[in-house]
């Protein structure tokens, strides 16, 4: 048995769910918590976004079937909490544009947490500036090293779109990267 079974096994008792979701937690809220921060950027909102996603697992780990790996389960919530945070919170700003807009810079260099340099800050505006999708996959492919198949699972795509996808997000990363000339 693999650990992600031992872990289901320990969950699907109630006598053991607690330390079984303890062990789920171990396991990925580090990852989870980076694949959400790059695509939300902010630590705080994050946090928010791991949390629910957390708890959205902890409530529906018994729909859980097991065609997918478990991680691959729990990045497809992460990444639709973000996406729902990132809508709600665009949705806000829209109504909120008279009190002033802050850039993805401003947010980032006062974010405590970033301790980037120019050129880490510089990529962070491009990957932002990304199409939802585009930008989607770039992360997951850059960052998370996922498989395409992987990323198929998650955003249940296709693994030729997901090519495209990320074809087009390096070709404007790369773009915008030498028109801020590095």
């Amino acid at each position: 048995m693999n650990e992600d079974q031992d872990v289901l096994a320990l969950i699907s008792t109630k006598r053991t769910r607690d330390e079984g979701f303890k062990r789920l937690m171990q396991k990925y809220q580090e990852r989870v918590y980076w694949h959400v921060r790059r695509m939300v950027v902010d630590h705080d909102d994050a946090d928010d976004v791991v949390q629910n996603t957390f708890i959205k697992v902890y409530r529906g780990i018994h729909s859980f079937k097991g065609q997918a790996k478990l991680y691959t389960w729990i990045y497809r919530i992460a990444t639709n909490e973000s996406i729902t945070f990132l809508k709600q919170k665009k949705r806000k700003q829209t109504e909120s544009m008279e009190r002033g807009d802050f850039s993805l810079a401003d947010q980032l260099c006062a974010d405590p947490y970033f301790d980037g340099s120019e050129v880490q800050l510089r990529l962070q505006e491009a990957v932002a500036a990304l199409p939802e999708k585009q930008k989607l996959v770039f992360l997951m492919k850059y960052y998370d090293e996922m498989s395409y198949q992987e990323i198929s699972e998650v955003l249940e795509t296709s693994i030729g779109g997901l090519k495209a996808s990320f074809h087009h997000a390096v070709k404007k990363v790369k773009k915008h990267l030498t028109e801020v000339q590095l």
